[in-house]
């Protein structure tokens, strides 16, 4: 008998009375009678029972991500048995084999994909197993929320800026770009006030099902306005982490210059660190091959799966170059903008191995505005949101967007693969977020000044009726070519929504995430009231998953929190490899809570920030 076909069966046990033991997989069959006290061919006792009674069974969602089940210990039972239901519809299978004095199990889930799930025990022994009822999630699963604070906790922090998630889900970078210890380093002086706007960068990690914070970091040159922590980056292991201060104001160059020269206002840096034994430590301090004041260098980041190859954005670049490697000194074409991608040796250095243009290069076209590399780091997808593009009838559509894919080859050569646009005209900003499935193939971009008023999958991209609602494009490769496989909207679209305005894939590309920071609803949690619209601009977060080649919306998810103008979701989104950890950084929450698991109800902390993991 399938697991399936047991559940069914299994259900229909529970209304039998608990006096009749239904058979199950332990091998005992559906008769409840048998001799407790015959004798054997020789004279000699037989002791036989019947199965255990059945368990009762209680369900308890908490904090983080975790279900907690109860029951009270059966007299007779040898092992109990946890089976679950994921979905309510697809049948129950086996998840844990517990011990005969356990009464208790925590269970880690996907919190979006539980919210219909059910659950039932089993009490075994070598006469079969008897079955508690069912336990079935409801709710908004609000309490198993995981909330995360900063250590040091200020107001207009903004904690939550910019976030990343190791491979396993199990490392947690947080930003908090207006964080002002004037501390350098790594665990300095969070107390330290002296530097406003400075930024810093807390590391959490889960070790025996427990989160911590690891780590409390600020640049090696740590000053006033740089913004450290405003974007992020975590290798598969989580040993390997970017970070880039786009407003520091160094006039080095390469690869560890003058930390110290400040005569190059908002070229911006990146700070790598490196992790070993728990410990963290610097590794290298990247600049532009041609940094300028007000380029910001920084301003997007990505790292490849072991962490060797690093992807950097500077959107204010004003070369006239076009492609890769070109003349970077030239700067006759303001806010072009350019990527630059670096790579690790053995040894732990750093060199720079490109300088990427579009191959259409335009004055504020904002190119590296948002970028995303696969995990082998061969594949790189930059984006260009105000790129203006000319359409047949129509003419010039300014910040139409576009998305550039580059591909580098064995030899290390860069080269420029593929061009993609929305599939409808419009002023859509198409490129203003980008995520890359680990093996290339699958390409999330956002839109978040798409219009149309559709809501789903593949609907009227034609209906203009919803200004600045947003929207994602999902491209898939085959044989080295772009097809655009969806398109996708919001289940409550509305105009200033701004859906698509940050994007997050899985591993395996068949599970995205979409920030649509400006929403309104007030609902709380997952799968709340959709189209209430009482909290301006408290923002919301929608799952989608692909069977094949369709998608589906899986889950509504808000903060647990919801408040006005926090735009939940606007400052970052990150999916373990898995797609079982989704991770939504919120830099305008305003809790004054610390470090983990504290109230979040309390608003005496405007603009503190706040991650919360799902």
């Amino acid at each position: 008998m399938t697991w399936k076909n047991q559940g069914k069966y299994l259900l229909a046990c529970t209304l039998v009375s608990a006096l009749t033991a239904c058979g199950g997989s332990g091998g005992g069959g559906d008769s409840g009678e048998v001799d407790s006290g015959g004798t054997n061919g020789d004279g000699g006792s037989v002791e036989t029972t019947n199965p255990p009674q059945a368990p009762v069974l209680t369900l308890a969602p908490q904090a983080i991500k975790t279900f907690h089940f109860n029951w009270s210990d059966v007299s007779g039972a040898t092992e109990y048995r946890l089976l679950e239901n994921p979905d309510g519809a697809s049948g129950f299978s086996q998840i844990a084999t517990l011990a005969a004095d356990a009464t208790s199990h925590d269970h880690e889930v996907f919190l979006p994909a539980r919210m219909n799930a059910q659950y039932m025990l089993q009490a075994c022994n070598s006469a079969g197993c008897s079955d508690s009822g069912i336990a079935s999630v409801s709710g908004t699963l609000a309490e198993a929320i995981g909330y995360f604070k900063a250590s040091n906790l200020s107001a207009q922090d903004a904690f939550g800026s910019a976030i990343a998630l190791s491979e396993d889900g199990y490392t947690l970078a947080v930003g908090a770009k207006l964080e002002d210890s004037g501390s350098t380093g790594v665990n300095g002086d969070q107390t330290d006030d002296s530097a406003s706007g400075s930024g810093a960068v807390y590391v959490f990690v889960r070790n025996n099902d427990n989160w911590t914070q690891q780590a409390y970091i600020k640049a090696s040159n740590s000053a006033a306005g740089d913004l450290f922590g405003s974007k992020l980056a975590l290798s598969g292991d989580g040993n390997t982490l970017a970070v880039s201060a786009p407003l520091e104001d160094s006039g080095a160059t390469g690869i560890n210059g003058d930390q110290d020269d400040n005569s190059v206002r908002d070229a911006g840096a990146v700070y790598v660190f490196v992790r070993h034994g728990g410990s963290w430590s610097q590794q290298a301090y990247i600049k532009a091959s041609n940094p300028d004041q007000d380029d910001f260098f920084g301003f997007s980041l990505a790292l490849s799966g072991n962490g060797s190859t690093l992807a950097v954005g500077a959107l204010f670049d004003d070369s006239a170059a076009a492609g890769i490697n070109g003349d970077d000194s030239d700067n006759s074409l303001v806010d072009s903008g350019a990527a630059f991608v670096f790579i690790r040796d053995e040894t732990g250095s750093w060199v720079q191995q490109a300088y990427i243009k579009a191959p259409d290069p335009g004055q504020d076209d904002l190119f590296g505005f948002s970028l995303a590399l696969s995990g082998d780091g061969n594949t790189l997808a930059v984006g260009g949101p105000k790129r203006d593009s000319t359409y047949t009838g129509l003419g010039l559509v300014p910040d139409s967007g576009a998305a550039y894919i580059f591909v580098r080859d064995g030899a290390g050569t860069w080269s420029h693969q593929a061009q993609l646009e929305a599939s409808y005209f419009g002023p859509n900003e198409f490129g203003t977020s980008l995520a890359l499935s680990k093996d290339g193939e699958t390409l999330a971009v956002g839109a978040d000044s798409e219009s149309s008023g559709a809501t789903g999958i593949n609907g009227d991209q034609t209906d203009r009726s919803a200004p600045n609602s947003g929207a994602v494009y999902v491209f898939t490769r085959s044989n080295d070519t772009w097809a655009q496989q969806a398109y996708i909207k919001a289940s409550n679209t509305e105009a200033e929504d701004r859906f698509g305005q940050e994007v997050a894939l899985s591993g395996d590309g068949n599970t995205l995430a979409v920030s649509a920071p400006e929403e309104d609803s007030s609902a709380i949690g997952i799968g709340g009231a959709q189209n209430d619209n009482s909290a301006d601009k408290s923002g919301a977060v929608y799952v989608f998953t692909r069977n094949n080649t369709d998608w589906t919306q899986l889950a509504y998810i808000k903060a647990p929190n919801t408040d006005v103008e926090d735009q939940f979701g606007s400052d970052g989104l990150a999916l373990s490899g898995d797609g079982q950890v989704l991770a939504i950084g919120t830099s305008r929450e305003d809790s004054s809570a610390n470090e983990i698991g504290g109230d979040s109800s309390d608003n005496s902390a405007s603009g503190a920030g706040a991650v919360y993991l799902y």
